[in-house]
């Protein structure tokens, strides 16, 4: 299994963060660059997988990618999602938790 097995994910996933993604810390050939590498990382990791587990998971600051076991064939082509872990700057802050003193 190679990153370019998952070209159509990635190509997905560049073309919706060129179009969509306003202001993130990566350029699109940054982004890029990163997402190639994070795929390669899942790949590793979903192929070491301990029996019974059925994903492979790398992650950055803004993008995770999930590689799963495909249900109906588990020896067959993983299932790739790509997330973007996207946030407001204008979200507001959780409140501190109080203690009980």
């Amino acid at each position: 299994m190679k990153v370019e097995d998952f070209n159509r994910e990635i190509h997905a996933a560049l073309a919706a963060y060129e179009r969509y993604v306003v202001c993130i810390e990566k350029t699109p050939d940054q982004f890029l660059e990163i997402l190639r590498s994070l795929t390669a990382k899942a790949i590793k990791v979903y192929q070491s997988r301990a029996p019974g587990l059925k994903h492979g998971i790398a992650l950055d600051g803004q993008l995770t990618v999930i590689l799963s076991e495909p249900p109906d064939d588990p020896e067959g082509r993983p299932l790739c999602g790509i997330y973007f872990n996207l946030h407001s700057p204008y979200r507001r802050k959780p409140a501190p938790a109080k203690s009980a003193v």
